[in-house]
């Protein structure tokens, strides 16, 4: 995850990515990134400490079709995909992801991983992915 707070370069696509940001910093961002002209969409993880209440909280948020397989793959393909959500870019924040990152590090460590490959995997069709990951520290 980077840490580069604010000084995003909302102009350049290479920019993308999955960041860790503060609570208080999800709001300020997603007016950023709604001026930038990107779907901006908040999933809440308060109390979200296993896999199957993040995936659920996911799919949910992000309008997912009804045919969501609920496991890693299907995240990855979806969020690869969202052809559902037609958008000149993408910002997820993720609010309160302090709980998952204690009760359930490797879930939390394979969502960076996947978020990242759908940034990576966007970027190729010169479509912004970012994804803000809101932790105390």
């Amino acid at each position: 995850m980077n840490h580069d707070g604010f000084e995003l370069g909302l102009d350049d696509i290479n920019n993308a990515g999955v960041y860790a940001v503060g609570n208080d910093d999800i709001g300020p961002l997603s007016a950023a990134m709604r001026d930038a002209g990107l779907r901006v969409a908040t999933i809440d993880l308060a109390g979200c400490r296993d896999k199957p209440t993040l995936l659920m909280r996911i799919a949910t948020q992000l309008d997912f079709p009804s045919g969501f397989g609920g496991n890693w793959d299907a995240l990855t393909d979806s969020l690869r995909d969202l052809s559902w959500l037609k958008a000149n870019g993408y910002a997820l924040f993720f609010s309160d992801a302090d709980e998952l990152q204690a009760d359930a590090a490797k879930d939390f460590d394979t969502l960076l991983d996947v978020l990242a490959d759908a940034s990576e995997s966007w970027s190729t069709q010169d479509v912004p992915f970012w994804a803000f990951v809101a932790l105390k520290e």
